[in-house]
């Protein structure tokens, strides 16, 4: 457990008093208030602390200290204390005695359980360990979630500027053949025609919106951020961030190298491998005896007497031994369900290395392709957006068609959403290699956007 304390105390260090802020005695609070700015940065950090599946790993590591606590019981000394006190109705005996009390202390320690108690603790230590691993695991997946989530946002917003440019262009183409309509250089044809492709934008300016707000519930939900006060129902951050093409370079060797080495999952299932070899040794220890020493103190009521103290019987002091010799073959039953789930242990171990193999390479695969994309998008924008300046320049001029026109700017803003959809894949892209090699997110402390306080 040690060794993953690091770990535990860094992911406390990346959330702020601001992204802690929410949690109140454990438990979210509705109140909190929306922000009005969120970044990357920040929604990772609110995440880390308040993400209910984060949340609940963290909970199954308690869980399994307090059955690594039960177990190490056993190593310790148990003392135990017991007392009696009667009265009868009627007396009885030679001395007529109608009370009668005991108290006894005893204290218990085992000296040798054929190797069982150790293996328990150790099966269970190694289980604690891999609970902390899983926990690592569950982190690294939900800020993998939440960074694209919050791509999404920025996605879907961007969106809706590209449609906004759209529409507005054809606004302005239409106010242009009207004018022309008027000047008696255009027929009333043109002047349909532009509108028609007006009112064709708008559905998908609309849905734009539609994704936009979708995209921010889905955020929230990821994020953990409980509501329910008035203000916060309707209050949108504002989302501070950009969809970047910055490139990067994965090797397919140095990756699945570093996934074997890296990747929390694989080091939980070996860790339950090694737990598992622990529980064959424990359940093994009832073919052998058990030897424990035992002492013990007591007090009884004194013979013709029903005072207390009475007599001190003093301290008994002992070993105590005890063994199965044959217990219907309970023991070899309970070691061959131990070595069957050795076995299964050591096959869902192999099955994950060979998923975590395919999944490293799908995504180098999947970032190639990515990588591909965003470079081939970067030149098609300025080529579009002079398609369309040498199309207006040809319509003024007499010798093209409005027709040429519309499709210049449809073909404009089909390269504007494809280049941002070609960022959010790259920038997602990135994010699932870094996962599936097992490395934690690049996150980073909480810039000079600045958060409200409670």
């Amino acid at each position: 457990m040690r060794r993953f304390l690091p770990f535990l105390f860094a992911t406390s260090l990346l959330v702020g008093p601001a992204a802690r802020a929410q949690l109140n005695d454990g438990k979210p609070d509705p109140n909190f208030p929306v922000p009005d700015a969120l970044d990357l940065p920040y929604a990772l950090a609110f995440a880390l602390d308040n993400n209910f599946t984060i949340r609940q790993a963290k909970e199954s590591i308690r869980q399994q200290e307090g059955v690594v606590l039960q177990v190490r019981s056993a190593e310790i000394p148990n003392v135990s204390a017991t007392g009696g006190y009667q009265r009868n109705a009627v007396a009885v005996g030679p001395t007529g005695e109608d009370r009668y009390w005991s108290f006894n202390i005893t204290a218990k320690q085992t000296l040798y359980a054929g190797g069982g108690v150790v293996a328990s603790v150790k099966s269970q230590q190694l289980t604690l360990d891999a609970a902390v691993l899983a926990l690592q695991a569950v982190i690294n997946d939900a800020l993998l979630d939440v960074r694209t989530r919050f791509y999404t946002v920025i996605l879907s917003r961007e969106k809706i500027k590209v449609e906004e440019q759209n529409v507005e262009l054809l606004q302005r183409q239409l106010q242009d053949v009207k004018n022309r309509f008027e000047a008696g250089t255009v027929s009333n044809f043109e002047v349909l025609r532009a509108e028609v492709a007006l009112a064709n934008a708008q559905p998908a300016l609309i849905t734009a919106r539609n994704d936009y707000r979708l995209s921010i519930e889905t955020l929230r939900q990821s994020l953990g951020f409980v509501t329910a006060n008035e203000p916060n129902v309707t209050k949108i951050p504002e989302f501070v961030g950009t969809l970047d093409f910055t490139p990067a370079s994965f090797d397919l060797r140095s990756a699945l190298a570093t996934a074997r080495e890296q990747r929390p999952d694989l080091k939980r299932l070996q860790q339950l491998t090694t737990a598992a070899e622990q529980s064959v040794i424990s359940n093994r220890a009832g073919y052998f005896p058990n030897l424990a020493l035992f002492g013990a103190y007591d007090w009884k009521k004194a013979a013709g007497s029903n005072g207390f103290p009475g007599d001190r019987d003093g301290w008994t002091v002992g070993l105590a031994s005890s063994w199965n010799v044959f217990d219907g073959r309970a023991t070899a039953g309970r070691v061959m369900q131990a070595r069957s789930f050795l076995e299964q242990a050591k096959l869902a171990l192999a099955a994950t290395q060979l998923s975590v193999d395919v999944e490293v390479r799908r995504a180098i695969s999947t970032f190639q392709q990515a990588t591909e994309l965003a470079e081939a998008s970067k030149k098609v924008i300025e080529q579009a957006e002079e398609a369309v300046r040498l199309a207006n320049a040809r319509y003024s001029a007499g010798t093209a068609t409005q027709l040429d026109v519309l499709t210049a700017q449809t073909d404009l803003t089909t390269a504007r959403l494809n280049q941002i959809q070609a960022y959010y894949t790259y920038d997602v892209a990135v994010a699932t290699v870094r996962r599936a090699m097992g490395l934690s997110d690049e996150m980073r402390p909480v810039g000079e956007v600045k958060y409200p306080a409670k």
